[in-house]
């Protein structure tokens, strides 16, 4: 089902879904977006912030699309690393995915509602998770 609903939402606009996704992470928690902390700028508007939602949306469902094929996430990949360095950097504590998670479940579900089911919320949901556990996992590094 993640696959499935990932290689749909591949075929609609994914740099929007993923600003989708960052805008309603930011009506949640806005001070987790420290680059935008003094900015003039209206926020759905903030040239810094689009290139930032496409790239971690599209990471975060390839990762889980990753991990429904081969059954875990490698902590290997750099992009994770590189994301779990981040967000260590940035002091973005475990309990903020739970805003991710919400954020990122609400989005698939508006981008393919035809697709939306309590089993296909679930999939995503494990898959973030584990997602999660792998950043996680890679965060001092």
């Amino acid at each position: 089902m993640v696959v499935k609903s990932w290689n749909a939402m591949k075929k609609k606009n994914p740099g929007e879904l993923g600003h989708k996704f960052f805008l309603r992470i930011f009506e949640i928690a806005k001070k987790l977006f420290t680059f935008l902390k003094n900015s003039d700028v209206p926020v759905e508007q903030n040239p810094k912030l689009k290139p930032h939602d496409m790239t971690v949306f599209v990471m975060t469902c390839e990762s889980a699309v990753k991990l429904r094929k081969a059954g875990k996430v490698t902590v290997g990949e750099s992009n994770l690393k590189d994301l779990g360095a981040t967000n260590f950097k940035y002091g973005v504590v475990h309990e903020r995915f739970e805003v991710t998670r919400y954020a990122l479940l609400e989005t698939i579900k508006e981008a393919v509602p035809e697709m939306c089911s309590p089993e296909m919320k679930n999939a995503w949901a494990e898959a973030y998770d584990q997602l999660a556990a792998a950043i996680h996992s890679c965060d001092h590094v």
